[in-house]
């Protein structure tokens, strides 16, 4: 079973900006490379900050509007929001401990 969300350009207020809880949004698409690579880790860190951060994912390809608003130039790309905006991004594949270490710092904050 799934942790992250998939979302659309028609869910991402929804889930997104209108999220009581920070959000985490993998962008990807299906002939990435290194999206494939993160995408077990990405399901693991759903389920480990699960109630703390929403995890969420969203196929570029699919929902182009909404990557070209956020401005994404490479894939993959994690970008974080709090309260709707934008606190902070990593572009490229991390590690676990990377992807960890962005998130305790954003919900410590």
């Amino acid at each position: 079973m799934s942790n992250a969300v998939n979302i659309t350009t028609q869910s991402w207020d929804e889930e997104v900006v209108q999220s009581t809880i920070p959000v985490m949004v993998d962008f990807w698409a299906a002939w990435c490379g290194p999206c494939k690579m993160i995408a077990p880790t990405i399901e693991e860190l759903a389920g480990e900050y699960e109630g703390q951060l929403k995890v969420c994912k969203l196929n570029t390809d699919e929902n182009p509007e909404i990557a070209s608003q956020n401005q994404i130039m490479g894939i993959p790309s994690l970008l974080f929001f709090k309260e709707g905006k934008l606190v902070d991004k990593i572009v490229g594949a991390a590690s676990k401990k990377q992807f960890k270490e962005k998130i305790d710092s954003i919900l410590s904050k």
